[in-house]
């Protein structure tokens, strides 16, 4: 049942469902860590939320044909379990993967330099860490798109023509250890604690379900600070112009500096995907990349020597049809 886009109760659902949502994501994983298993609850938290998300998407959905099924969801639960936590659901200790990444290499990582400011509340902490991982995933976002080399890779987040909760975690694992590899390592050289990295990972892995979810809310003010469904659906536009943009995970603060933040007054894009074609099967998208044909498959059409060199977002955009990847 959909709830009329004319009552009130769709408006004041529109302008409170992000926040709420962030906020019981939140809260729900500060309960988690203090408890004995931390990582198995916060998972109960995260479940908990995609849950309610996947009810108001179909009650007041953003985009109406983004319900009709794609033939991906299958492949979509297959990623986000692979890149975000497969390992730890199948020993039933429900981590993320980020989280298992920091669990093990903080403390072998780990310097002892008395560069971070551990002195400080955890909360002030958690702010900085996340600056700072939030430039690695940015550069790392960015050069993915600009980059043919890792574009082959990052084209299977972009290749899905609906955005929902679902396909938060399609990403290949190689994309994926990318992006941890450039957010984490400036962390664990300035020694920051193994809580810092604890919640940079809950806070996206809440911001990541939210920026994908097709459900209708209006975030106003906060698409100028925080990574939003509004400014993430411009980033996964099939316009070049539009889709290589709003690179943040979390926040835009890097968008902003650097020059590539977007948000013009009109609704955002429905029309998303890639020029390209990836392979039907989960098994078959993870090793697409590592093959000339699959790279073809995924561009549209065989690269010159010059594009493998890295290309520029204009030069990507003429080899693969649209743009680099046609989006994120």
């Amino acid at each position: 049942m959909l709830i009329p886009k004319n009552s009130w109760l769709y408006a004041a659902l529109s302008y409170s469902l992000w926040p709420l949502f962030y906020c019981v994501g939140l809260i729900g994983t500060y309960a988690a860590f203090q408890t004995q298993s931390p990582l198995l609850w916060f998972n109960v938290v995260y479940f908990s939320v995609v849950a309610l998300i996947a009810i108001f998407e179909r009650i007041m959905p953003y985009e109406q044909t983004w319900l009709k099924r794609d033939g991906e969801t299958f492949n979509d639960i297959a990623h986000t379990l692979l890149t975000k936590g497969a390992v730890q659901i199948a020993a039933a200790i429900g981590a993320s993967f980020p989280m298992l990444v920091a669990i093990v290499a903080q403390p072998v990582l780990s310097t002892s330099a008395h560069i971070w400011p551990s002195a400080w509340p955890l909360a002030i902490q958690v702010v900085l860490g996340l600056i700072i991982a939030e430039f690695g995933l940015y550069i790392a976002h960015r050069l993915a798109h600009e980059k043919l080399a890792l574009w082959r890779f990052h084209a299977l987040h972009h290749s899905v023509e609906r955005l929902w909760v679902v396909n938060t975690g399609r990403f290949h694992v190689i994309d994926s250890l990318f992006k941890i590899a450039l957010s984490q390592i400036p962390l664990y050289l300035l020694g920051a604690p193994l809580p810092v990295f604890l919640w940079i990972s809950a806070v996206t892995a809440f911001t990541g379900l939210l920026t994908h979810c097709n459900v209708d809310v209006r975030t106003g003010p906060l698409d100028w600070v925080l990574s939003t469904p509004r400014l993430h659906r411009w980033h996964h536009s099939k316009e070049l112009s539009e889709g290589n943009t709003n690179y943040g995970e979390n926040l835009v603060l890097w968008d902003q500096i650097l020059g590539t933040y977007f948000n013009p007054p009109r609704p955002s894009p429905v029309d998303i995907g890639i020029s390209g074609k990836v392979a039907k099967s989960f098994l078959g998208q993870l090793a697409q990349p590592f093959s000339a044909k699959g790279v073809r498959q995924i561009l549209g059409y065989a690269p010159k020597k010059s594009d493998e060199a890295g290309a520029s977002s204009v030069a990507a955009k003429a080899l693969a049809g649209d743009k680099v990847g046609d989006k994120d």
